[in-house]
């Protein structure tokens, strides 16, 4: 099955990089970070998520990691959250 993004056409700029449209990266959860490979399949360049590439989520824990600059408990974080 082929799907186009109809309407207006893509346009890859001087460095060669092509702006994927909004409602297809929502669709695919495509976000800012994201790894993508692009596939030669017969005479058709086709887009796909790299394989192993960490996810949104995963790539903020790694950075968070080891930044907080106060050191408390989980029981102690729970309480302050729950107000308790």
């Amino acid at each position: 099955m082929t799907t186009r993004t109809g309407g207006s056409g893509m346009r890859i700029n001087s460095k060669g990089q092509v702006t994927i449209p909004a409602h297809l990266r929502e669709k695919y959860n495509l976000t800012e970070g994201d790894e993508v490979d692009v596939v030669e399949v017969g005479s058709t360049l086709t887009i796909v998520r790299s394989e192993g590439s960490e996810s949104r989520g995963k790539r903020l824990t790694r950075h968070m990691r080891g930044k907080a600059s106060i050191r408390m408990s989980t029981d102690e974080l729970m309480e302050l959250l729950r107000g308790e």
